[in-house]
């Protein structure tokens, strides 16, 4: 598999990246493992987690995912590079949460001994924590890079104000900067096309963006009623059911993905290698973020690699879609 430059940074990595919120949950250990075999087969390099994963489980049952690809790794850790987060609350203690320097640092040391390494490629604070100035969380990341336990650091499911901010704050102060941003982004949710995007493009930040299939939904296996036990949408325990069906079980995006599965039969591909394909048409994004409950799902979001859209394809997508930039002023 191609690798690409990682951002402003000298890291490589896979030109897609794997997923891993289902292992432990959804997989089980010997399925997860067989993910990752398949993965590896198909040169992913890149492999991205949380402390909180998997998804969909019961309280307690945080860095599972961690501790699966950990045994997974040994071994072969120098052939991986291994990105993981920190912010949910994984444990029980108020200050077991959030973007303080004692989580922060608490949470890079219990991820090391889940993964049975000494360094994380790259650390990433999940979500922005309003509770915590930037300067506490990014001189605490700093302090971690220059330790040698993280390489790199990056955020997710910032706004492109937030990320903005935390650059200007790293840059006045000479610290590490975010090398990355890892968002919501698919055909269904174009919203960050209008800032983050632009932002990434002239800064050089590097995303991953995860949700490219949108949790399944672009694939076209889903109908309209009830949600396939066993899937993202049905997940109960931890809220995900209903973040799932909130962000994309809407009458209209049935009607979008039905339109879709039209168009991916003209072209001669499956839905999932229609909507990968269209996430490497956009020049910012580095390394689409891949899960899987099974190994051969794989295959598809490997295919769009060599199937890249033209741009009349790339075109009618866009016009399509459109609609889910959200607010956009030139819509």
């Amino acid at each position: 598999m191609e690798h690409v430059r990682f951002g402003r940074t000298g890291m490589m990595v896979s030109k897609l990246c794997l997923g891993t919120m289902t292992f432990g949950h959804q997989c089980s250990e010997e399925q997860s493992v067989a993910i990752l075999n398949k993965a590896k087969d198909h040169g992913f390099t890149f492999i991205d987690t949380a402390d909180v994963y998997p998804i969909g489980n019961m309280t307690g049952a945080y860095g599972a995912t961690e501790s699966i690809i950990g045994r997974w790794m040994k071994g072969q850790r120098d052939n991986f590079i291994v990105a993981t987060k920190c912010f949910a609350p994984t444990g029980p203690n108020p200050w077991d949460q959030g973007n303080s320097r004692k989580n922060i640092v608490r949470a890079v040391d219990a991820s090391l001994r889940r993964l049975q390494t000494d360094y994380i490629d790259l650390y990433q604070l999940h979500f922005y924590d309003p509770r915590v100035s930037h300067d506490e969380s990014l001189s605490a990341l700093d302090d971690l890079v220059k330790s040698g336990k993280v390489r790199y650091i990056g955020c997710s499911n910032y706004l492109a104000y937030q990320l903005a901010t935390a650059l200007g704050r790293s840059d006045v102060n000479h610290w590490t900067r975010f090398a990355s941003i890892q968002p919501r982004y698919n055909m269904l949710f174009r919203e960050n096309e209008r800032e983050l995007l632009p932002l990434c493009e002239q800064e050089n930040i590097a995303i991953i963006p995860y949700n490219p299939l949108a949790g399944g939904f672009l694939t076209g296996k889903h109908n309209p009623g009830t949600p396939t036990e066993g899937t993202r949408f049905a997940l109960e325990g931890d809220g995900t059911a209903g973040r799932y069906q909130e962000r994309y079980w809407q009458d209209r995006m049935f009607e979008t993905v039905e339109t879709l599965r039209g168009i991916a039969k003209e072209a001669g591909m499956t839905m999932a290698q229609l909507a990968v394909a269209w996430q490497f048409t956009r020049p910012a994004i580095t390394s689409p973020i891949i899960g899987a409950s099974k190994p051969e799902q794989l295959a598809d979001a490997v295919t769009a690699l060599s199937t890249p859209l033209d741009a009349e394809l790339t075109k009618r997508l866009d016009v399509l879609t459109r609609e889910y930039r959200f607010g956009d002023s030139a819509r």
